[in-house]
């Protein structure tokens, strides 16, 4: 959804199990929440796990892939600033 703002987006992802997002370099800061089951998050220097409960937050123009690899998926919020966009995602 959508909600036209442009300083900041929110929302709630569902990934099942084995899902892996394309590698990408946005030009936004996202602040990733999880809720439930685990995420985990490549970039160019590691991998980092993030279980429900636990957060991350990837700088603008860091090169990050999201996946959730456990049975069940993950469930997560995504908070980005500013906000998420087609455009200034830059996904590989």
């Amino acid at each position: 959804m959508n909600t036209g703002h442009n300083g900041v987006s929110v929302a709630r992802m569902v990934s099942p199990e084995g899902w892996v997002e394309p590698g990408q370099r946005p030009d936004f800061e996202e602040i990733t929440v999880v809720l439930s089951g685990l995420l985990r998050v490549e970039s160019e220097t590691g991998s980092l796990d993030v279980r429900a409960g636990q957060s991350v937050v990837t700088a603008p123009g860091e090169w990050v892939r999201y996946s959730s690899p456990e049975p069940g998926g993950a469930e997560y919020v995504a908070v980005c600033l500013p906000a998420f966009s087609p455009d200034t995602v830059h996904r590989d």
